[in-house]
């Protein structure tokens, strides 16, 4: 990637009023709950009875995965800017994503395992995601020799704290809540709310770049290139892993997904709705990498999912 094609990237901005940060910030409190459908006390006794699995899963998602994504970016060097490069560690700093579990089920994996995985990753975020993002987002900009003009990475932890419980942990609580008191209403709504947390997360994606979809549809090629390889080091990550510690091949296409599909619906609140950054807002790179990061593993998802159909398949021929 030329210079002047990384400057194009990180002209890209994104503003939105109050009104329409207190859209998103409702719809996406909305998708939380609707995970939270899926949770029963029961899935995690029965999941823990061999904790290997959610040992792995979480090594993963909370070690592993941002690790890597800061090896991956300082690897990339001069092909990246350092505001995508801070964008590919601020998704792997991520939760589990929301759609994670209807994925495992169109996969035929451990569905238990995966629900367990998500709720745990979410719960945990609190506290992981900002000191991920804090810890190797400042290491890659000491350690990858990037231009003086790039702000100083501030965690402003009582913003993230809040913004975090409030999206995840309250939302997650009415939804457990409900599947423990009215556990009828909570399956006719499961399935429905899957689906508009994909819809939701693409109309947030359309809505925040509506003022700048020239200069993100010319830049679409190297995004798609950074992000595509991004995701498939996480899904590769939770495969392999699986793999090195032989759980039980249903688990390793839950870990497989798990660690592929991240909840950057929350990257683009912080981004957004709290100041991550002095000196400037953000925008240009990480914004468009997070933004995009959301549309492809949806993409990723559905081709991985059915990939593990078509082997059920040809086993059973």
């Amino acid at each position: 990637m030329s210079p002047e094609t990384a400057a194009s990237i990180d002209r890209i901005s994104v503003t939105l009023n109050a009104g329409g940060m207190n859209t998103i910030n409702i719809v996406l409190a909305f998708v939380m709950f609707g995970v939270a459908l899926g949770i029963k006390p029961r899935i995690f006794i029965d999941v823990f009875k061999q904790p290997k699995s959610v040992l792995v899963g979480m090594a993963c998602q909370l070690v592993l995965l941002p690790a890597f994504t800061f090896l991956l970016a300082y690897l990339m060097g001069g092909f990246i800017s350092p505001m995508m490069g801070l964008g590919m560690i601020l998704v792997a700093s991520c939760p589990g994503g929301n759609i994670s579990n209807f994925m495992s089920s169109l996969s035929k994996a451990n569905i238990e395992l995966s629900v367990s995985l998500t709720a745990i990753s979410t719960a945990l975020a609190v506290v992981m995601t900002p000191a991920n993002f804090y810890l190797w987002g400042s290491l890659y900009l000491r350690t990858a020799q990037v231009a003086a003009d790039v702000p100083t990475l501030v965690i402003p932890l009582w913003d993230v704290f809040k913004t975090i419980f409030i999206l995840l942990g309250i939302p997650l609580t009415l939804g457990v809540l409900c599947t423990r008191f009215l556990p009828a209403v909570a399956e006719r709504l499961r399935k429905p709310f899957q689906w508009v947390s994909i819809l939701f997360f693409i109309a947030m994606v359309v809505l925040s770049f509506t003022g700048n979809i020239d200069a993100f549809l010319k830049c679409i090629q190297y995004i798609f290139i950074v992000v595509f390889v991004h995701n498939l080091l996480a899904l590769g990550i939770g495969f392999a892993m699986g793999t090195v510690f032989k759980v039980p091949f249903r688990d390793r296409r839950t870990l497989t997904i798990e660690t592929g599909i991240q909840n950057s619906g929350l990257g683009l609140v912080l981004l957004l709705g709290t100041s991550l950054f002095s000196g400037f807002p953000p925008h240009g790179g990480i914004l468009v990498i997070t933004a995009w990061w959301g549309i492809w593993h949806i993409i990723s998802g559905l081709t991985v999912s059915m990939v593990f159909h078509l082997l059920d398949k040809r086993a059973s021929v």
